[in-house]
């Protein structure tokens, strides 16, 4: 397979590395600094699964140098970034291409879709702890790297080409699954980076210090009852007991973790904030649920 990775952040930069290492076709689109290291000295990963390694010989290219056609396009940017990358998505896919969104939050397949006519676009997420460390290397933190993915509708992909891809990225040392109910699989995800995100960046706290403190992790937690309701309004019913379930992600996560939207906030880049606070908000009140958490949160970032 041919994989097109757009983003090579923390999550693009794993994604692409672990395929790459496993022997796999892989082309980066990357940008600036990061760039112009990965085409100078390779891929540089620190892996608390694979160890380290120095991938020399990567592709990677902007998104104009970009001149192909890619099997499997993954999409790891920002969620605002998602329209900034529909010209080069349309250059890349063929008819049968799969395009994946791994992104923060819930429902880019279906706002991709709606702007492409080219490939087929499933709907996914991701666990993991990973984050450019500096330009030219990514790091992943802890035993956690599991892709989901699905069809957003019944019968969207050839379901032998969603298990082809599925063994491919198991023999690449990543955890998969093809999920049946993936609208339901992304929001579980996204109640986690979202009550995570709001948590950490309210307090500029890291994962140990989030699950030591009383008052710390029960914001988190009333942050994820919230979004459960939120979720239910929606229509949305979880499988799993989705409290104890974010509560046993917060207690795996490495101590010194923080969501890359905290990390952003420090550095005092764009931010994702829209999406894994405020548009919990919107939910909240569209949907006649109250989000006190969430909107305390919300106000104390307003401008």
């Amino acid at each position: 397979m041919k994989f097109l990775i757009v983003g090579s952040g923390g999550t693009g930069g794993s994604i692409g590395a672990f395929l790459a290492e496993s022997g796999q076709d892989v082309t980066f689109i990357a940008r600036g600094k990061h760039l112009e290291e990965i085409n100078k000295n390779g891929l540089k990963l620190k892996s608390d699964i694979k160890g380290q390694k120095n991938l020399k010989n990567i592709k990677a290219y902007t998104a104009e140098q970009y001149d192909d056609k890619a099997d499997v396009i993954f999409v790891c940017v920002k969620s605002y970034s998602l329209d900034e990358i529909i010209p080069l998505i349309k250059k890349a896919a063929k008819q049968d291409t799969l395009i994946i969104p791994i992104l923060n939050g819930a429902g880019a397949g279906d706002k991709l879709a709606a702007k492409l006519k080219e490939g087929i676009v499933l709907d996914g997420c991701i666990y993991i702890v990973a984050y450019l460390s500096v330009p030219g290397e990514v790091t992943q933190m802890g035993d956690i790297f599991r892709i989901v993915y699905g069809e957003r509708q019944k019968d969207d992909a050839n379901k032998e080409s969603l298990k082809a891809l599925k063994e491919v990225l198991i023999k690449a040392g990543i955890k998969v699954t093809i999920s049946d109910n993936i609208k339901r699989d992304t929001f579980r995800k996204f109640s986690f980076i979202s009550s995570y995100a709001a948590c950490g960046a309210y307090y500029n706290i890291n994962s140990g210090q989030m699950r030591e403190n009383d008052e710390y992790k029960n914001t988190f937690i009333k942050l994820t009852e919230e979004f459960i309701k939120v979720s239910n309004a929606m229509g949305i019913v979880f499988d799993i007991d989705l409290l104890q379930t974010n509560i046993k992600i917060l207690e795996a996560m490495e101590k010194e973790a923080t969501a890359s939207m905290q990390k952003d906030l420090e550095k005092g880049n764009k931010t994702e904030m829209d999406e894994l606070i405020f548009q919990i908000v919107r939910l909240g009140d569209k949907y006649g649920v109250e989000v006190p958490t969430y909107k305390k949160i919300a106000k104390s970032f307003e401008i």
